[in-house]
């Protein structure tokens, strides 16, 4: 009788006109949308209709309990109808890593790439309060627990569904010994992957995440030499991090092993369905440190232990090492007398190449920071190693007037992408166009230096106002990090030199990488 009754019911239904149905439908949440979609075959090309947009979705908590939280966000991210592809978590040290990364599993799947990162803040959109939090805690170190008396819990989450890419997690094994192959099979696993779903030689976009404990900045080098310019970089140089490949038969082995980073790799895809347009990656930046002094020449360079070195330098054209317990204590006295406290960072420029638009490698520079934490009569001591002799540098301050400057400047970059991209759709579309399609910018991620925020520009919101301002109805998720990566396009880096040939930063200080994912429509048949 109920078989017949819902036959009955579904035969009316099916009399519904086709407009009418596809309001209904798109207003359901995630979960009941993809049963709907399994109907019958009408109902599966209306939500394929509904569907036909890339999409992403983030929600915020600040919920001290951790299965509320995971709950409160999980129902957030598909109240609406999205099949997701991919999911990236950021959550404090005070929630428990693999639990919230099983809960997270447990909600969203097991057949999709999910990133969870323990993190020194977050920033995002609490969906139940309708607010904008960037919410910054003291420290990443130290065990993950479940219970603690401390208020400083939170969980951002990002969850992106995107037709036309394809989306894959490359790891970076941890070496039993110092070596520099797996480095390189990392870059070329993330080339072969792309390769074999693509028929792009590189990824439109890459998100990555650097164990704390490993030094970034040559892995970033060595992808930023295989790859062109336009394949977008950005991350968390210094994360603790777990994640599942989407792909059960190498789950086992993640849990099993320990790594450097993870790459989630963003190819576009080669047998994307007609009729879709095209994802693109952007990104620019905030700077917050500003150079100063004479440039400076390595004359000798000591290793301290694996993590620190000493360095003897001269000035630029002289031949006598400088003293450098003197430079020191004056840079000292200046910041007392300034009534301020900087950090202090050598800017250290290096020899390397970069792969062009057609693919062929042209010599370059790039420009690591290390951090100053001492030194002696005659040298400077360092945090990081790989500086070489002959490499010459600058020293660099933390300044939080070149931190908001810089804030206008990527504002300014955003604003431009903003009228670029709204040009771009407004050939692609007519004015019968579907008014979602008008909407250019999916969504967007911070990844912002911890030392940056409101106790840095003694204001709120000014690290996430470039992008909210200029996208205020996109989801975004952020967080707080300490190495931030950020590689693209010069054009929108906010770089300091205009010259090709003049130094490129990958892995930041003080700083702020804003990425934005948008989309442009195919074009209308004539």
């Amino acid at each position: 009788m109920a078989t017949q009754l819902s036959g009955k019911r579904m035969s009316g239904f099916s009399l519904v006109g086709e407009e009418i149905v596809q309001n209904i439908l798109s207003r359901l949440p995630a979960l009941t949308f993809a049963y709907a979609a399994c109907v019958d075959k009408r109902w599966y090309k209306i939500c394929s209709q509904i569907l036909k947009r890339p999409k992403l979705a983030s929600a915020l908590s600040l919920n001290p309990s951790l299965h509320d939280a995971v709950k409160e966000v999980i129902e957030q991210v598909l109240a609406e109808p999205i099949r997701p592809h991919f999911a990236i978590a950021c959550i404090s040290k005070e929630y428990n890593l693999e639990l919230a990364h099983g809960l997270i599993i447990e909600k969203l799947g097991s057949r999709i790439p999910i990133i969870t990162n323990v993190s020194s803040g977050i920033i995002g959109v609490d969906g139940i309060a309708n607010e904008l939090f960037e919410e910054k805690w003291e420290t990443t170190s130290g065990p993950n627990i479940q219970e603690s008396d401390t208020a400083e819990r939170g969980l951002v989450l990002l969850v992106g569904f995107l037709p036309g890419l394809k989306i894959g997690t490359i790891p970076l094994l941890q070496p039993r010994q110092e070596s520099n192959t797996l480095v390189d099979k990392f870059v070329m696993d993330i080339l072969h992957y792309t390769a074999a779903v693509s028929d792009c030689a590189a990824p439109a976009g890459i998100i990555m995440f650097g164990d704390k404990t490993t030094d970034m900045k040559p892995i970033v080098a060595k992808m930023d030499c295989a790859m062109p310019e336009e394949t977008v970089i950005v991350g968390d140089a210094s994360a603790d991090f777990i994640f599942r490949t989407g792909d059960d038969s190498l789950n086992q082995l993640v849990y099993t092993c320990c790594f450097q980073a993870v790459a989630l790799v963003f190819a576009r895809d080669r047998y994307k369905p007609e009729g879709l347009g095209e994802i693109q990656f952007h990104v620019t930046k905030s700077t917050g440190v500003l150079p100063f002094g004479p440039e400076l020449k390595a004359v000798c360079v000591v290793p301290k232990d694996s993590e620190r070195s000493c360095l003897f330098a001269r000035l630029e054209g002289q031949d006598g090492i400088m003293a450098a317990g003197e430079i020191l204590n004056e840079i000292e006295q200046q910041f007392r007398e300034a009534d301020m406290f900087a950090d202090l960072y050598i800017g250290v420029t290096k020899e390397t190449h970069r792969t062009s638009d057609s693919g062929i490698l042209t010599p370059g520079k790039s420009l690591d920071f290390y951090k100053v934490i001492g030194g002696g009569e005659y040298y400077f001591t360092v945090n990081g190693i790989g500086i070489r002799t002959g490499d010459s540098f600058l020293f660099y301050q933390s300044d939080s007037a070149t931190a908001s400057s810089s804030c206008d400047h990527a504002f300014k970059k955003l604003l431009a992408l903003k009228a670029e991209l709204k040009s771009k759709n407004y050939l692609r579309l007519s004015n019968l166009a579907d008014k979602d399609d008008k909407e250019e910018v999916l969504g967007g991620f911070i990844f912002s230096c911890y030392h940056r925020g409101e106790s840095f520009f003694g204001d709120t919101f000014v690290d996430s106002y470039p992008f909210c301002n200029n996208f205020p109805t996109a989801p975004v998720a952020g967080l707080f990090c300490r190495g931030e990566i950020g590689r693209g396009p010069k054009s929108l880096m906010n770089e300091e030199y205009e010259d090709e040939t003049s130094p490129r930063c990958r892995v930041h200080v003080y700083s702020t990488i804003y990425l934005v994912m948008s989309y442009l429509p195919p074009p209308l048949e004539s």
